[in-house]
């Protein structure tokens, strides 16, 4: 499976650098054949003192063209910036995770030994990484949302009526809690009418409602104060000023967005409708080994220890979902012409949830025995759980990966 996957991820970075040295090699020799013509034309005036024959112009095409439009704010800015905070909070949790695994017996033995180590330690690393949250979705958040008219000729900054930093504070603190009271809810009250000793006391509820409400919610709010007041996070330099607010891009954005072209007019592999399904095949092809052994360790009632693996896993898993993102964030603006990568990139990350969520119903079927409403209940509940912390985290890694991507290669080709 390693092999498999380094293979492919090999593969498939040979072809994009390939692909993106041809595009620098075309848009480099258009320029120098722009810079030609207009010197040549330069020197026709000053000896004659006529216009000499007006030089040929090259018309950008490709993902060039939208240079002008590709760093704008995205739409639903607020809701983006606060699934990146939660994002990094579950990447950063689930790292901790594997790593106090790993490290059992450094604090006193395998966390498989003795019931709910595992949890308390997740409830504990979830309250402490909220700063987190709030640290990036309040920095995201700062660096698209900026006035909307700078000085240097006409350079505008995108600006975005899509909420505010308050309404992304919100968002970042009630989102995945909101996800998992809503589905815990649902479960506890199966259980209650069943009367299993799976339900939740009371008791309990109160004090993750205390845990949440005195620790994770002021630890959110203060890591969003300090990311909308410090150092930009993703690329340029600080954002103390105006002026230097509008060198964070290394394209300036311009005041009348460029149409983006019709569905009809642009090539499949270049429509996010089609991009997004097909990039969460290669992250899902490198994790599904492991997720057996999860969900058996789960439903099957087997003891998970190789957390080596699963952190190796997890890597793979970085690796991956960075290259798959940065794939289709570039037919997305190549071929398809299109600027709203942001949406594109974090949903091609995300995708690999769906199929786990495929995967979980054929293990469902073929390896359980598991009958009846309540079962169903459980299994599709924290399914249903997995998933979407699963495809925030993954959708968040190719978020960032396409990011670095964009800036990177817009910051490497001269723009007129």
């Amino acid at each position: 499976s390693f092999m498999m996957v380094l293979f492919l991820t090999g593969l498939v970075a040979l072809i994009m650098l390939r692909t993106l040295k041809k595009d620098f090699a075309r848009y480099s020799i258009a320029s120098v054949n722009e810079d030609f013509d207009d010197a040549e034309t330069g020197e026709t005036q000053g000896l004659t003192g006529e216009s000499g024959p007006a030089p040929q112009l090259v018309e950008d095409s490709g993902w060039k063209l939208v240079h002008g439009d590709v760093f704008r704010a995205p739409p639903h800015l607020s809701l983006l910036a606060s699934l990146l905070g939660t994002g990094w909070q579950l990447i950063i949790l689930t790292l901790g995770l594997i790593l106090f695994a790993i490290a059992g017996p450094a604090h006193g033995g395998d966390v498989y030994e003795e019931r709910g180590t595992m949890m308390g330690a997740a409830l504990v690393l979830y309250a402490l990484s909220s700063t987190v949250a709030g640290y990036i979705s309040g920095n995201h958040y700062k660096i698209y949302s900026a006035p909307k008219h700078v000085s240097k000729k006409s350079q505008q900054l995108p600006s975005s009526s899509s909420g505010s930093w308050q309404s992304t504070m919100l968002f970042t603190s009630i989102f995945f809690p909101t996800v998992i009271v809503v589905i815990h809810s649902i479960l506890n009250t199966v259980s209650l009418y069943y009367g299993t000793i799976n339900t939740v006391p009371f008791h309990a509820v109160v004090q993750l409602l205390a845990l949440w409400v005195f620790i994770s919610v002021p630890l959110s709010i203060v890591g969003t104060l300090f990311g909308r007041n410090g150092k930009n996070l993703m690329g340029g330099p600080d954002s103390g000023t105006i002026a230097r607010r509008a060198n964070d891009f290394p394209c300036r954005v311009n005041s009348i967005p460029r149409p983006i072209p019709s569905s009809l007019d642009v090539p499949w592999y270049g429509k996010p409708l089609f991009l997004i399904p097909f990039s969460g095949l290669l992250p899902f092809g490198s994790i599904f080994i492991e997720l057996y052994y999860v969900l058996t360790s789960l439903w099957n009632y087997k003891f998970y220890h190789v957390y080596g693996f699963m952190f190796a896993v997890y890597i793979i898993l970085f690796i991956v979902t960075g290259m798959t993102s940065i794939i289709s964030t570039y037919f997305c603006l190549n071929a398809g012409e299109n600027y709203h990568w942001h949406w594109t990139s974090f949903g091609s990350g995300a995708s690999t949830a769906f199929y786990v969520f495929l995967y979980a119903v054929y293990y469902f079927i073929f390896k359980t025995d598991m009958h009846g409403y309540l079962q169903v209940c459980y299994y599709f509940g924290y399914t249903m759980l997995i998933c979407v912390s699963l495809g925030t985290l993954c959708g968040t890694l190719g978020y960032y990966a396409a990011n670095k991507f964009v800036r990177t290669i817009f910051a490497n080709v001269k723009i007129d």
